[in-house]
């Protein structure tokens, strides 16, 4: 009779456990990688946002500083017309006629009464 060796390949070597604590190891370690991963992203949009922040406080602060101060009110321009907080109310020319209109229709039918 021939004599067969056993089939190859048929699992890991070692225990039933082994490939097991194998894959819990590499699971752990792409765990880890990603949350680095993860970290450095945060911080780099974390940096930019600090970075924005303090350009927009630099501008902020340098708008408050004029070169010159504005002239204010100067002499000679006599006096001028006060700005009314309210606002105009502007009617049609076509709503007054008609109003005039209805008015003198009201009194020619008071007049023409007995």
């Amino acid at each position: 009779m021939r004599g067969k060796a056993e089939a190859r390949g048929k699992s890991f070597p070692g225990t039933a456990e082994q490939p097991q604590r194998r894959k819990q190891v590499f699971a752990s370690a792409l765990k880890r990688v990603n949350r680095e991963i993860d970290r450095l992203q945060k911080l780099e949009v974390r940096s930019a946002h600090i970075e924005a922040a303090h350009k927009a406080l630099a501008m902020h602060r340098a708008g408050k500083f004029a070169d010159r101060p504005a002239p204010g009110e100067t002499a000679g321009e006599g006096m001028r017309a006060k700005v009314s907080p309210r606002r105009r109310y502007v009617v049609p020319g076509a709503k007054i006629g008609s109003i005039v209109r209805a008015t003198a229709v009201a009194q020619a039918k008071r007049d023409a009464r007995p």
